[in-house]
């Protein structure tokens, strides 16, 4: 399977989910149930927003933080907020807007261009030989 979310759309959602990820607990009544169903979501939220900030994309303002470890974060990040719900034992009271958000940034993890997950790796070398992957993409003149 080919990823299918250009990452210049998936800035903007970037945005748009750390933000809501920042006031879900007061816009889905989370923050009388438990300090998990409060801060997970805000913490989560915080880092995304900052890692927008500082991605190397067609959103991030500063262009310094490498999109595969952002991908992969999401991933982790994402698995993290949907668990949480069980995981911290409050799924009696609320669990669909971890569920939700966490399977969002789960599922743009995994299926955004540049993503590590179904991208095809670069070529592989016979051990003990230098190469720089300049030249795997022909821009080495030697």
């Amino acid at each position: 399977m080919k990823p299918f979310v250009s990452t210049a759309i998936y800035g903007v959602l970037n945005y748009i989910v750390s933000l809501t990820l920042i006031a879900s607990p007061w816009l889905f009544g989370l923050v009388d149930i438990s300090s998990a169903a409060l801060f997970l979501p805000i913490y989560i939220g915080w880092l995304q927003l900052i890692m927008a900030i500082f991605s190397n994309n067609e959103t991030g303002f500063i262009k310094q933080f490498p999109m595969q470890i952002h991908l992969v974060l999401d991933v982790l990040m994402g698995f993290v907020l949907m668990v949480s719900p069980w995981l911290y034992t409050f799924s009696s009271k609320a669990f669909w807007p971890e569920l939700l958000f966490g399977g969002l940034l789960f599922c743009l993890g995994i299926f955004t261009k540049r993503s590590p997950f179904l991208s095809k790796a670069h070529h592989s070398v016979r051990d003990g030989l230098l190469i720089s992957t300049d030249s795997i993409d022909g821009r080495l003149s030697i």
